[in-house]
């Protein structure tokens, strides 16, 4: 059997030692990524709804109801972006409003019906993106 001195190259060993730290570390991160883009799209739909509660209450303000205005004239006067009208549909309830709805639409990256909300009384925002991260807190402390 002879040795050949001047072997250049990897093992087979060694790449696949390197393919599976790389496969370990992609199970890490991949989780921790997709949870980082569930709380920022969620952010977008609190400053959609941020805006819209402050057209009601600059309208409560300044005519004293909201009898007559619509989540349409609100949307309106908060001067929405259009990617934000695309992936939410919003929706107010109560008079005044009590709670504000964002909806996420087909459009939205993520798929249709994921809902973010902002309760008055509570003054706390719920739903995808948020408590999400409330639950995994738990998991950690349990």
């Amino acid at each position: 059997m002879r040795l050949v001195k001047n072997q250049k190259g990897f093992s087979l060993i060694e790449l696949l030692v390197v393919v599976v730290i790389i496969a370990i570390l992609a199970a890490i991160a991949v989780p921790i990524y997709m949870s980082y883009v569930r709380k920022a799209r969620a952010t977008e739909a609190q400053t959609a709804i941020a805006a819209i509660r402050s057209a009601y209450r600059v309208h409560y303000q300044t005519y004293g109801t909201t009898e007559n205005y619509t989540i349409e004239d609100a949307l309106k006067d908060a001067k929405l972006g259009k990617a934000t009208e695309k992936n939410w549909e919003f929706e107010a309830v109560g008079n005044p409003p009590k709670k504000y709805v964002a909806t996420s639409t087909n459009d939205f990256p993520q798929g249709e019906g994921k809902q973010v909300w902002y309760d008055v009384d509570e003054a706390i925002y719920h739903g995808y993106g948020i408590d999400e991260e409330e639950e995994e807190e738990e998991d950690v402390i349990d």
